[in-house]
């Protein structure tokens, strides 16, 4: 598959650290936390309970299992995409990383033949400010500008269950088009399992406006929240 470039824009580089146990980027001078960072901070109560109850049916050490063993498994499989995209092979034999190797073939093969063109990999974007964080690709997919993103998941997706996903890609385009004057309002998740069950989740229109609005109320609840708590730990000192 020969992929198609256009370096139009200049993206910044960053470091990631954590701070008062949050993830941050170091961008332009300005530490900023991540949009998942945000995203985990203010997750509504039926996730939370949803989560605890998974959480008590299968036992802690099994959920902190489960959950690694994703979290690697779809580590791998980002490092072997990106290697694909800037021609630079990535091997991994390890048990995980044969079937990360599967998973991402899955993506070239069935998500990346309607990427049209790429304007940049591992993109750091950040809304000064607000928030940072690193998107999988920014480009032109099937005609239109787009923020896209691999995800590896452990069973297939209902569209109500990765509204989170979603808000991250109604971010990442709000923070490059204020930064960058874009235009982008078209996210596309491009998703497998472990067996290889591909899956295209695309944003847009009006689904897309509706979520900058409720990704704009996360972003203000987090800072409310984080207000509090800088509130909180001064009227502790005081006292």
């Amino acid at each position: 598959m020969n992929l198609k470039w256009n370096k139009k824009f200049i993206y910044p580089t960053s470091t990631r650290s954590l701070l008062n146990d949050e993830r941050v980027y170091d961008v332009s001078q300005e530490k900023l936390p991540s949009v998942t960072t945000i995203l985990s901070a203010t997750q509504p109560q039926d996730k939370l309970d949803s989560i605890a109850k998974w959480k008590a049916r299968v036992g802690d050490v099994e959920a902190d299992k489960i959950k690694n063993t994703a979290a690697n498994r779809g580590t791998i499989m980002h490092s072997i995409l990106e290697g694909y995209i800037i021609e630079k092979e990535v091997l991994d034999m390890t048990e995980a990383g044969v079937q990360a190797h599967s998973m991402a073939k899955t993506i070239i093969d069935k998500g990346l033949p309607d990427l049209e063109e790429i304007w940049g990999s591992e993109v750091v974007v950040s809304y000064p400010g607000l928030y940072a964080g690193a998107t999988d690709l920014v480009g032109v997919y099937m005609g239109r500008d787009s923020i896209i993103d691999f995800k590896q998941s452990n069973k297939p997706k209902r569209i109500e269950w990765i509204t989170d996903y979603k808000l991250q890609m109604v971010a990442y385009a709000m923070a490059h088009n204020y930064v960058h004057g874009s235009e982008i309002e078209q996210g596309v998740i491009l998703m497998c399992t472990p067996d290889n069950f591909f899956q295209r989740f695309i944003i847009n229109g009006s689904e897309f406006r509706a979520l900058s609005h409720e990704w704009l109320a996360r972003v203000d609840a987090y800072y409310k929240v984080r207000a509090a708590r800088s509130e909180s730990r001064e009227t502790g000192k005081n006292e």
